[in-house]
């Protein structure tokens, strides 16, 4: 099996960047991944105030993907997520949304304990999941902090093991780029930071032809999801909204008008982070309403 290693790295999401790898549609890779701090935070008396700005966010990759060509549609199933011996939790002035009323930097380091992580006298149940997944975008390159139609940054605990996740083909090769694993986060994201980890993700890429998906979309064993991303919470609602709507169309014989309404009888309509140059909203609704 291709493994990508955690020294190659990118900052951007961008059609320029090398491919460090590359693999056949149906092949499997795994990403070893640094911590969105890129691993300088290892101890209580490491502060965000250290980090450099301009090395956070790292994605390990890009892999090409061969065959693909701009059009077409990327799955990535996740398959397994590894996560490292310890995370870490942190609070900074101007981080997050309580940022503006924090007055020190504090770091809390929890080790990993099974299933659980331990955050000061608490034993936090994990929740595994990718913080930035993406391809490259048609035009101007994206930061891996930003999310977008691309993917990017978009902090969704949805995408976790045993998901597949849709993503658009911009650029030939596709150069898909993973990293920012968190070994717990609340939707939302609240302090800027969730349990930040390095750890490595195993994934199966399959390239589709003539998809007409709305993307970003997510599939799991029981719910389809799909994933928007603004400069406010109501447009990424509005359009994760339109996305849903356009697959529900697609896959059943229900109106506009229809589909709507069934929206505002079983959609549900949450929060996936509020804290990134963009935020991201996804709405949810059970497979049993496209059979």
């Amino acid at each position: 099996m291709k493994i990508i290693t955690r020294d190659k790295v990118v900052y951007v999401m961008d059609k320029k960047n090398p491919p460090v790898e590359t693999a056949n549609s149906g092949e499997r890779v795994v990403f070893q991944t640094c911590d969105c701090f890129n691993n300088a935070i290892r101890k209580n008396t490491d502060m965000v105030s250290g980090v450099d700005f301009s090395r956070v966010n790292p994605a390990t990759g890009p892999l090409y993907i061969n065959g693909a060509e701009p059009g077409d549609t990327l799955m990535i199933r996740v398959l397994s997520i590894s996560l490292d011996v310890q995370g870490a939790a942190v609070a900074a002035p101007g981080l997050g949304r309580l940022g503006a009323m924090v007055e020190r930097e504090e770091t809390v380091i929890c080790p990993i304990e099974g299933e659980y992580a331990r955050y000061l006298d608490y034993r936090i149940p994990l929740r595994k999941m990718i913080g930035v997944v993406g391809t490259a975008p048609a035009g101007e390159a994206v930061v891996t902090a930003t999310p977008g139609a691309h993917g990017g940054n978009l902090d969704t605990t949805a995408i976790t093991e045993g998901v597949s996740l849709y993503l658009p083909v911009n650029v030939p090769g596709a150069l898909l780029a993973i990293g920012d694993l968190h070994a717990s986060m609340g939707d939302g994201e609240i302090m800027g930071a969730a349990l930040e980890i390095s750890g490595e993700v195993e994934v199966e890429v399959s390239l589709l032809k003539n998809c007409d998906y709305p993307l970003p979309l997510l599939e799991t064993e029981d719910r389809w999801i799909t994933i928007a991303s603004a400069a406010t919470a109501e447009e990424a609602s509005d359009r994760a909204i339109r996305n849903m709507v356009d697959l529900l169309r697609q896959k059943t014989g229900l109106s506009f008008n229809q589909a709507g309404m069934l929206l505002s009888l079983a959609g549900d309509l949450r929060v996936s982070q509020i804290v990134n140059p963009r935020i991201t909203m996804r709405l949810e609704l059970s497979k049993r309403y496209f059979a």
